[in-house]
């Protein structure tokens, strides 16, 4: 958070000798971006301030390092990316990717659990990872709506193969998540970032058989199967216990 100083003022009808002002420093564009997102999600429910996971310089995030943050949201464990809405640097005229994203599910108990080795940073991670390579996915939203994406090799990751019940998982060893979509139940943008306003974007787990109906269909059967997860009462949250709607 940027420092403002202090304004010292005197007191009485007889000058006073002051010390010198503390120096006055403007906060950096990353620091206000970081500000707003974190007042964001603390109207959500109260947020971790501590980073959970942070990659070595050279990262294909907007600032060059990732990090995630853990919220907790009545019973629920809200966990998002912290960073890739942070620009390029300084002389940026974007928020980054203008885009950060989030995986929603019931609470686990322990924070660590998440934090550490969880499913939920598992998936977050691998999903902000192909984000990063493709420069963003704004502009792909805006058009076509809700994405589905697929992560390959889902069993070689102890933290998903360990929590994830079969009906999640394709025979192929794929787990399907849809980015966009279905819409959760609190704003998606964040309008006072200091560059420009950014999306916040669910990642909802699908199961096996809603996977295989997208992959079969077109984007209305996408849209069906939003529908129907909405409908259902799942909406954005990814519920390890639910059944398949497919």
């Amino acid at each position: 958070m940027g420092a403002f100083g202090w304004l010292r003022g005197l007191f009485g009808t007889k000058a006073q000798a002051v010390g010198a002002p503390e120096p006055y420093r403007i906060a950096t564009i990353a620091e206000r971006s970081a500000e707003a997102r974190g007042r964001f999600w603390a109207a959500l429910g109260p947020a971790s301030d501590r980073i959970l996971s942070s990659a070595p310089a050279g990262s294909l995030w907007p600032g060059g390092h990732e990090a995630y943050r853990l919220i907790h949201r009545g019973n629920a464990i809200l966990l998002a990316t912290d960073g890739l809405s942070d620009p390029f640097d300084e002389g940026a005229s974007t928020n980054g990717f203008e885009i950060e994203l989030f995986v929603e599910g019931p609470g686990e108990g322990a924070p660590t659990q998440v934090a550490g080795d969880g499913w939920m940073l598992e998936v977050l991670r691998r999903v902000a990872a192909i984000v990063a390579e493709e420069r963003g996915i704004l502009r792909p939203l805006e058009r076509h709506g809700p994405i589905p994406l697929e992560l390959t090799n889902v069993s070689t990751s102890a933290a998903i193969a360990a929590r994830l019940p079969a009906h999640f998982l394709t025979s192929d060893d794929v787990l399907g998540v849809m980015i966009g979509g279905p819409d959760p139940d609190f704003g998606t943008r964040i309008e006072d970032m200091p560059l420009s306003p950014v999306r916040v974007v669910p990642v909802v787990l699908l199961t096996a058989a809603e996977l295989g109906e997208i992959r079969a269909g077109d984007s209305d059967t996408r849209d069906g199967v939003l529908a129907r997860l909405q409908a259902m009462g799942v909406g954005h949250c990814s519920d390890l216990q639910r059944e398949s709607i497919v």
